[in-house]
């Protein structure tokens, strides 16, 4: 591109100021204006950071002739502006989950190839060191083919977080629980180790956070891959502390590894690397335990992570090549977690094929864990 990349940031909640600081960070990148449904909000942050141009409207903000948008929006409105965008010829990089339910995703990549725009999924944790080697061991078969693995995440979030946003925990305004809104990024990290979901098993239920969500505050499943391997996966913000979160793949030739985030937005490390001629063992919680952290900080933690993830994205227009994570790439973690709403609220396994051009359709229905036999 000869002119500067020109971006727009949609929704000026607590994550657009890691995209804006990511842009911000790159050359030839201009933020040309930033859009809020609350007016008064996207003023307030542009004027904080000077940048040109508020909006209210997704409309008004691609009139600014911009090139890209990054959507900070809550969840069930990534689709109506992914949607919007595309029509436009605007290329888009969307916060996780791609949306709240499979079809609408489905929607978002059609329209998006449709219109022969990038559109990239926010998965940022793909770019720990941690995860990046994890991902060369299995690569390179040092680890042999994955066969067993184990996604463990066990965070904090007390009444406090769901109280400061009316919509929090709700399945009309997050879509779901611990699974939807934190353990996706880790859903997302053990897919990408393990291969293609064909098959979900699972129980969740709201056992702590009963008078302040609606949704699950925990969940456990077993998931199988394409390839025949199998992972555990246990989920919740009930732990007090927060014990942050871990995944583990163990190879066909006996290597494992852990992928281990403590505390919670840290990069994560490889504690344990039993790959045959490379052993190697730490533990994360030597010094003792850090207690629970504000989401703030959590967020801080991750803008190195951001920065990494955004120009990438930015490299992957100029040069028109596929982001790291598509938004068809980042569809099978969402189709992993409707899958395990679906098994949880009828206590069958939930089939998935990623493989064929039409993804399955899960059910996602307000409530959907009443009658699963969970704990309230």
């Amino acid at each position: 591109m000869s002119h500067p990349f020109r971006v727009g940031i949609v929704g000026c909640g607590n994550i657009a100021d890691n995209h804006f600081q990511s842009y911000s960070a790159l050359p030839d990148v201009e933020i040309a204006g930033v859009c809020d449904v609350d007016l008064g909000r996207a003023e307030a942050f542009a004027a904080e950071r000077g940048v040109a141009h508020a909006v209210g409207s997704v409309r008004e903000l691609i009139a600014l002739g911009i090139d890209a948008l990054s959507v900070c929006t809550p969840h069930p409105t990534h689709e109506a502006v992914v949607s919007e965008a595309a029509a436009a010829g605007v290329h888009i990089l969307c916060e996780k989950p791609v949306a709240t339910d499979v079809a609408a995703a489905e929607r978002m990549v059609a329209a998006a190839e449709r219109h022969n725009v990038t559109f990239g999924v926010v998965f940022q944790r793909r770019f720990w060191p941690g995860a990046q080697a994890l991902r060369a061991a299995i690569d390179d078969g040092r680890l042999g083919q994955p066969m067993l693995g184990h996604c463990q995440v066990l965070l904090h979030r007390g009444t406090d977080y769901y109280d400061a946003a009316a919509w929090r925990g709700t399945w009309a305004a997050d879509g779901g629980g611990v699974l939807m809104t934190q353990a996706i990024h880790n859903i997302d990290l053990l897919q990408w180790f393990m291969g293609d979901p064909v098959e979900v098993s699972a129980k969740a239920g709201t056992f702590v956070l009963g008078d302040t969500m609606e949704v699950e505050d925990t969940a456990a499943a077993l998931i199988t891959f394409a390839s025949g391997a199998i992972a555990t996966l246990s989920a919740t913000v009930a732990a007090s502390p927060n014990l942050g979160t871990r995944i583990v793949v163990t190879g066909s030739n006996g290597a494992t590894v852990n992928v281990t985030e403590y505390p919670e937005g840290s990069d994560a490390i490889n504690d344990l690397w039993a790959v045959p001629g490379e052993e190697r063992a730490s533990t994360v919680f030597a010094d003792g335990l850090t207690g629970d952290i504000p989401v703030s900080e959590v967020n801080a933690k991750l803008l190195p992570l951001h920065k990494l993830q955004v120009a990438d994205f930015v490299d992957a227009v100029r040069a028109g090549r596929a982001p790291s994570v598509s938004g068809r790439e980042a569809m099978k973690s969402l189709q992993i977690v409707a899958a395990v709403y679906e098994s949880a609220r009828t206590g069958l396994p939930v089939r998935i094929d990623t493989t064929s051009a039409e993804a399955p359709r899960f059910a996602h229905l307000p409530g959907a864990l009443a009658g699963s036999g969970a704990s309230r």
